[in-house]
């Protein structure tokens, strides 16, 4: 019999042999000061790139205020308990109605994080007689999900029609014999592409088979549509998605999540929901700044302006440079380069240390080998000037990238790597 812990001493995994040289620096570093487009790394002013306030709700004035009230009225204990149970107040039910209307659907339900919730939302709507068929590209917290699911599932292609049909129709099959459900599974925005997930055409397919839809908006929430409802929104098909998800963490810079769908569905969810019954009720102070951060979604939409006008200029920016953005459809803004993992460690050295630009830098195994993604996140609160020093920075970078500088530089670190 091995030790439980053998495998972790000898192998740390396909990111975590890179620890030694890249923790504190590339993975897991330490960005100090507000929340803005201008940070602090390791002392030095950076443009960053690399958090999700898109909004620029973070620290606007008016969101410090009603956050610091809040804490001052409640103190971050209220209410104690699941909400089952003991922590059930009308500003919970007041926010879930606020929600759903936003999202213009009957009813919604708040989750105290959104990777946990998504998680339990799809446990709580599959049996292990139903049959899950979800994007290959799905987040983290939807294959986790998946994972727990006792039945049958299968991926497609990612935004694949051919691909999704092809596994529906796998899953018909399966049902039939089970005399289980289908339950697909997509995201508004992809948050490593930033395509948007194909909506229009998945509900398309309702025509020809029976499942329901099941949809992670946390990157479409608040950037998408005419109100910002999101992907359906924008796609036009929100009526047609029969559980919504959004999170917090994105648009609103805050913590929490929330589902929405037809009144029935939530009534059932909130019985079902493990991950929400059994833990502590989402404290009042989330809750109250939750309303406010909502309230103002609703009646700035000059945010949204703002922030669209960093996205164009960003994105048409490395377009017109000859940088390989994908097919990004939302403000996730990826770049794509051909590198190694020590190449790309000492490309983004030189864009932190020499340009002052900060973003995040995504290699194998979340993508191919030889590919480097530089995923940049513009917000509202980014500035023209901004991305002009910014898009200087990337044609230089790349000029070292190509000739050869980066390969030279990061020789050493290869070898030990290897070793």
């Amino acid at each position: 019999m091995a030790d439980l812990f053998d495998k972790i001493y000898k192998d740390k995994g396909p990111l975590g042999k890179w620890s030694e040289v890249a923790e504190g620096y590339f993975v897991f570093p330490k960005l100090e000061g507000p929340i803005s487009n201008r940070m602090k790394f390791r002392g030095q002013d950076v443009i960053t790139w690399s958090v999700n306030d898109y909004l620029g709700l973070a620290n606007h004035p008016e969101v410090r205020k009603v956050d610091a009230e809040a804490a001052a009225e409640w103190g971050s204990a209220y209410p104690m308990g699941a909400r089952m149970m003991s922590g059930h107040t009308s500003l919970h039910e007041k926010l879930q109605e606020e929600l759903a209307s936003f999202v213009s659907k009957e009813a919604a339900y708040l989750l105290n994080f959104g990777y946990q919730g998504m998680v339990s939302t799809i446990d709580a709507l599959v049996s292990k007689k139903d049959v899950i068929v979800y994007d290959v590209d799905a987040h983290a917290c939807i294959i986790d999900g998946v994972r727990l699911h006792l039945g049958q599932r299968f991926t497609y292609k990612h935004n694949d029609m051919e691909s999704i049909e092809k596994n529906l129709q796998r899953a018909e099959k399966i049902a039939e014999q089970t005399g289980g459900g289908i339950l697909v599974i997509s995201e508004g925005v992809f948050g490593m592409r930033g395509e948007q997930g194909k909506l229009k055409e998945i509900v398309a397919l309702k025509e020809k088979y029976n499942f329901r839809l099941l949809v992670d908006d946390a990157h479409g929430f608040g950037t998408l549509g005419k109100t910002g409802a999101g992907a359906g929104e924008e796609q036009g098909v929100q009526d047609q998605i029969d559980v919504y998800f959004a999170t917090f963490a994105k648009s609103l810079a805050s913590t929490g999540a929330f589902i929405a769908g037809d009144q029935e569905i939530m009534d059932y969810l909130k019985y079902n929901l493990r991950s929400q019954m059994f833990a502590k009720s989402l404290q009042m102070q989330l809750v109250i700044g939750a309303l406010k951060r909502l309230e103002m979604l609703r009646t700035m939409p000059e945010l949204k302006e703002k922030l669209w006008e960093n996205v164009n200029a960003l994105q048409n920016g490395l377009k017109d440079s000859g940088f390989d953005i994908g097919t990004t459809q939302s403000c996730v803004t990826p770049v794509y380069l051909k590198g190694s993992i020590p190449e790309a460690m000492a490309l983004v050295n030189d864009l932190r240390e020499n340009h002052g630009i900060f973003c995040s830098i995504v290699v194998y195994p979340v993508i191919p080998k030889g590919m480097i993604l530089l995923r940049l996140i513009p917000t509202a609160t980014h500035t023209l000037e901004d991305v002009e020093i910014t898009l200087t920075a990337f044609s230089a970078i790349r000029e070292r990238l190509e000739n050869g500088t980066y390969r030279r530089l990061s020789a050493g670190v290869a070898e030990a790597m290897e070793k």
